[in-house]
């Protein structure tokens, strides 16, 4: 069983419900799903498809990183949404403990964002020859999480390093949307 896509149109939908300035940056994402595209699967390259990523805050009020072997960046931890996925929460706790050995037990959401995504992210990737992809987007669906502590184990295949970084770091709205989560008294 996969994630349906009414449950995308929910997570988009409640979303823009709280950001309602990003209903134009969100036009692709809306176009692969009134096209009807498969956008769960990673297959589908017409625009592109669906991710999932954890956006983990510490006691410390820092943002978990990962530096990503194929793209070469420092990104949150995340990735495709695979058959077996339910739900786009339950495929960002899954990305997670599959890149950074985090497992979903020792993590919490934060209870005002619930199921709804603290971002979500339209980014531009770029084509694999080797794998046989063309150039597509990723609409990455960005879940807040909270540790109290972690032992990262980073998964070598995907991943080469790990760093707990000051919201500063990030992109402007999503530190903006991380702050009330990594504020004093969490």
């Amino acid at each position: 069983m996969t994630i349906a896509e009414s449950e995308i149109r929910y997570a988009l939908s409640t979303y823009l419900d709280r950001h309602p300035g990003e209903a134009v940056g969100m036009a692709l994402l809306l176009h692969a799903l009134d096209e009807k595209h498969d956008i769960t699967s990673r297959k589908e390259f017409r625009i592109g498809h669906a991710t999932a990523g954890a956006a983990v805050v510490d006691p410390h009020g820092r943002v978990l990183m990962i530096r990503h072997k194929a793209l070469g960046t420092w990104l949150l931890p995340g990735g495709h949404i695979e058959p077996e996925d339910t739900s786009l929460l339950g495929a960002s706790l899954r990305e997670l403990e599959e890149e950074t050995g985090i497992p979903w037990q020792q993590v919490t959401s934060p209870p005002a964002l619930g199921v709804i995504p603290v971002d979500i992210d339209i980014h531009r990737i770029p084509a694999n020859p080797e794998k046989g992809e063309p150039e597509h987007y990723h609409f990455d669906f960005r879940y807040a999480h909270l540790v109290d502590s972690a032992d990262v184990r980073l998964q070598l295949e995907e991943v080469t390093g790990f760093a707990w970084r000051a919201l500063s770091d990030l992109p402007v709205g999503l530190a903006g949307r991380l702050a009330p989560v990594a504020g004093a008294g969490r």
